[in-house]
């Protein structure tokens, strides 16, 4: 029996879930529909996605379609839970993007396609809700070819728009149109099929037009168009033969090297972890040793494989399949299992967080138990990136907006026991070095009051390198632990620069080194006070890279958001003052019908007031779409961010800070 791992994706509210819960009654997997208003589908399972009605975390379902088994993925669509449709995309085979007959294209919806397209994900598109008032199918058509992607093909008519008979009708060999449509579509990727029905149309059958079609969708070239209702269940049949007769079903050895992605991680009833774990090759049995990062390595316990409805209990998991993994107790999400998959795509395929806020328990005495809750839902979420300020007694969380907040905040109240509050939401920023500077300080000379001898020079690297690290001393003039000491000291100082924010794309090279050997006072045991350790390289790093960084100098970038605005013709006057005090950067707008099309730049801490206002501005018809693009240089006054304890600017505080842990 074949696999095929398939993701349903979507804007918010396109009934993403809905369609879920069809496709698993259409199976036979369930006996009931349920309803994301009445907080009862399959694949809605935590209490708050089935009191707010929308989907927070992905969840695995799994049905047959004849002899191909469909392990069904879930996926949040609002935007703040955007990491978790990034994590799916790693494992997906295929995709099925929903679009709403009436709202049609979202901002979401574009980019979820960019991404799939960019990943060359074969895609079908179900344009849902044909049966509700306001349902249009030529206007959606449309918009998916001009926003979307041009090279679609309907694969039948949708009739009684509006109504609950609404209904749609599959395309056929006697659909002359259809077929000519189909031929235009494939012969834009295959000269052959265009030439032979330029030299005799009768020629080329409407079998090989099927496979072809089938061909160049499992190639993510084009993209078939269905038309239904998942309320209803019209034209849903279409869809899973669809699914069946033109997504690629997963293939690699089971025999071969063990390989695998982690894509989720939750927490079982007794708090132990559990890793969803999809499989390329090979085969994972119970009591098998696994690699999952560097220097990690555990024994599985138990398996659980999904296979016609939810997980169950087996021996192994094999290549293709999605399987739950027990006794990885430090497995993270993204980790590889086994052999590393290699991909010539980038580790993260949608923006980081760029909001920041500090959370703070309601009650005394709560701290600590906030922390450890924090930790394991970053555990689930590590684009949640917690940051401890052990001087303030504050915990800041990473957020894609205001909505991610109110989830963290419900989530701790029900599943943790504690309330919580947050503070205002600030915008993150990085650094970047402007010049070079280097520092030195040298063992058994003041003022260093550590074994250690460290030089670090940093200087700029381009846009986008990330942060490198590399040795200028003679290989085997420092044990390799110390070496592995001052890289991993470096880039966990750089998580706070100059200003408090992190610094980015820069090269720290190590120019000094020496240490005392290990040594002891005659006849004694080894002795920390002449011997020099890891520590000592630890504690020094800080103070000779945060000089280092001083004299290069650094510059603070803010996030800038790319917009799309459309707008009725007669709110375009009063609108233009408002982007620029919220120090939007506008491009010439175009006209369309009676819209306004306006695109530009906008400052990431200005998209939620924009948001907020635009409704009033355009009397509920605006329309607007951002997405991160790139950082920028801030104007004007430098934001600052509070430093965490570990801070070696002030030279004196960081010293006693370090006495009083000992």
């Amino acid at each position: 029996m074949s696999i095929l791992n398939l993701g349903i994706l979507a804007h918010v509210d396109a009934g993403k879930t809905t369609l879920t819960e069809r496709l698993l009654y259409a199976a036979g997997v369930i006996d009931e529909i349920g309803s994301v208003d009445r907080g009862s589908t399959q694949t809605d399972t935590l209490a708050l996605e089935r009191q707010r009605g929308i989907t927070i975390k992905s969840a695995v379902v799994s049905f047959a379609v004849d002899d191909v088994t469909v392990n069904l993925i879930d996926t949040p669509g609002h935007p703040d839970f955007i990491a978790e449709v990034e994590r799916v995309l790693r494992v997906l085979d295929g995709a099925v993007l929903v679009i709403s007959a009436v709202e049609g294209v979202q901002p979401q919806t574009r980019v979820l396609m960019r991404t799939l397209r960019r990943l060359r994900i074969p895609t079908l598109i179900f344009v849902n809700k044909i049966d509700r008032g306001g349902a249009q199918d030529q206007r959606v058509l449309r918009s998916i070819a001009e926003r979307l992607v041009p090279a679609i093909i309907p694969m039948g008519s949708a009739s009684g728009l509006g109504t609950r008979g609404a209904r749609s009708a599959p395309f056929g060999a006697a659909d002359a149109g259809f077929t000519t449509r189909l031929v235009e579509l494939l012969a834009d990727h295959d000269d052959r099929l265009l030439a032979a029905y330029v030299d005799e149309e009768t020629t080329v059958s409407y079998r090989r037009l099927r496979r072809e079609l089938a061909a160049q969708t499992g190639r993510a070239l084009v993209h078939p168009v269905f038309f239904g209702s998942a309320i209803t269940g019209a034209g849903v049949d279409a869809l899973v033969a669809g699914v069946k007769e033109f997504l690629p079903a997963a293939g690699g050895d089971v025999d071969g090297p063990v390989s695998g992605t982690v894509f989720k991680v939750e927490r079982g009833p007794a708090g132990e972890k559990i890793a969803y774990v999809r499989m390329f090759t090979g085969t994972v049995r119970i009591r098998d040793r696994l690699r999952f990062r560097p220097g990690n390595e555990a024994k599985v316990t138990a398996i659980s494989v999904f296979d016609r409805g939810s997980a169950s209990r087996r021996g192994s998991v094999a290549a293709g399949q999605i399987g739950k993994l027990w006794g990885l107790g430090d497995v993270q999400i993204g980790d590889a299992i086994g052999m590393p998959r290699t991909t010539t795509t980038d580790d993260h395929q949608f923006a980081p967080p760029t909001l920041e806020t500090v959370v703070v328990p309601r009650r005394p005495g709560e701290a600590g138990a906030l922390h450890v809750a924090l930790t394991q839902l970053a555990e689930q979420d590590p684009l949640i990136n917690l940051r401890q300020d052990e001087l303030r007694q504050e915990i800041s969380v990473s957020l894609y907006g205001e909505v991610q907040k109110e989830v963290v905040q419900a989530t701790l109240a029900d599943d943790f026991a504690l309330d919580v509050s947050f503070r205002e939401t600030t915008t993150i920023c990085i650094e970047r070095p402007v010049g070079t500077g280097a520092a030195v300080e040298t063992i058994d000379k003041e003022p260093n009051p550590f074994l250690a001898t460290v030089g670090l020079r940093v200087e700029p690297a381009p846009v986008d390198a990330g942060v490198a690290f590399r040795l200028e001393v003679e290989l085997g003039s420092l044990p390799p632990a110390f070496v592995k000491a001052v890289e991993e000291t470096v880039r966990e100082t750089l998580h706070q620069g100059l200003y408090g924010w992190q610094v980015v794309d820069c090269v720290v090279t190590m120019t000094h080194s020496g240490y005392w050997a290990r040594q002891s006072h005659a006849h004694a045991v080894f002795d920390a006070s002449m011997s020099s350790t890891a520590g000592d390289f630890r504690n020094l790093t800080p103070l000779v890279l945060m000089s280092a960084l001083q004299q290069a100098g650094t510059r603070v970038y803010e996030p800038m958001h790319r917009f799309r605005l459309e707008i009725p013709a007669e709110e375009f006057g009063p609108i233009l003052p408002v982007l620029t005090q919220l120090r939007a950067v506008p491009r010439t707008p175009a006209m369309r019908d009676s819209t306004y099309l306006v695109e530009g730049e906008i400052p990431a801490a200005r998209v939620h007031q924009l948001r907020q206002q635009l409704p009033a501005l355009t009397r509920g018809e605006g329309v607007l779409e951002s997405a991160f693009d790139h950082y920028q240089p801030v104007s004007g006054t430098i934001p600052t961010r509070p430093r965490s304890d570990h801070n070696p600017h002030n030279r004196k505080e960081y010293l006693l800070r370090l006495r009083r842990r000992v």
